[in-house]
């Protein structure tokens, strides 16, 4: 009977169960050693070390993560569009977007997302966080990618090149706005005069001088 018992404790796979209990937040594991790791997140300590830049980490696993950053490693590959992922769970993540599946969704609005990351950044609508704060002129965004976006204005950084002129941009956003000027798409129609448009923003500035001049005054 012994000899057939599986490696770890049935009971505690097929129930879940967690008795180790994080006295600082509530959180429980199903292992001490989790817990022990878990503690380091409240006490701040940070003993596994990269030994190629010095950055510390309070979990071995997030310091096996960041390494790879060095190494350029990344082993999981999504069969739909070929993209690489540092981690099995971000690749997991990354599916949703193509079967469609959003399985996180927004307690507040019912809002769902494909991928985590999206719901947290999504939820700092609702509280109004911005714990991304920009070190040259203190402006602060609810999302790491909109102040990543925001530092090019000071650094002049312009990363998005177009293939067809070689012009750079700074966000891709505005490469994708110019890309319409090559293939001749307007998709932004003025609904007074029927006008279309590459940009919103050319819209825009139209708008404001015709109401302006008065051409659409009635």
């Amino acid at each position: 009977l012994r000899r057939n018992r599986p490696h770890s404790d049935p009971v505690i796979h097929e129930t879940k169960v967690k008795p180790f209990k994080c006295t600082a937040c509530g959180n429980c594991f199903s292992r001490a050693s989790s817990l022990s790791y878990h503690k380091k997140i409240h006490t701040g300590e940070k003993p596994f070390k990269c030994t190629e830049c010095g950055k510390c980490f309070s979990q071995v696993s997030s310091l096996s993560y960041h390494k790879k950053i060095h190494t350029g490693e990344k082993p999981f590959i999504c069969s739909e569009c070929g993209k690489c992922f540092i981690q099995a769970s971000k690749l997991k993540q990354h599916k949703n977007i193509h079967t469609g599946e959003k399985p996180f969704k927004c307690t507040e609005c019912g809002k769902c997302f494909s991928q985590a990351s999206s719901l947290s950044g999504h939820k700092r609508i609702h509280t109004g966080e911005k714990p991304f704060k920009c070190a040259e002129c203190g402006k602060s965004f609810s999302r790491a990618s909109f102040l990543s976006d925001h530092k090019r204005t000071h650094t002049g950084e312009k990363p998005f090149k177009c293939i067809e002129c070689g012009k750079c941009f700074s966000h891709a956003s505005t490469l994708s706005d110019h890309i319409k000027i090559h293939t001749g798409v307007k998709p932004h129609k003025c609904t007074e005069c029927g006008k279309c448009f590459c940009q919103a923003s050319h819209l825009a500035t139209r708008n404001v001088g015709n109401v302006s001049f008065g051409v659409f005054k009635r």
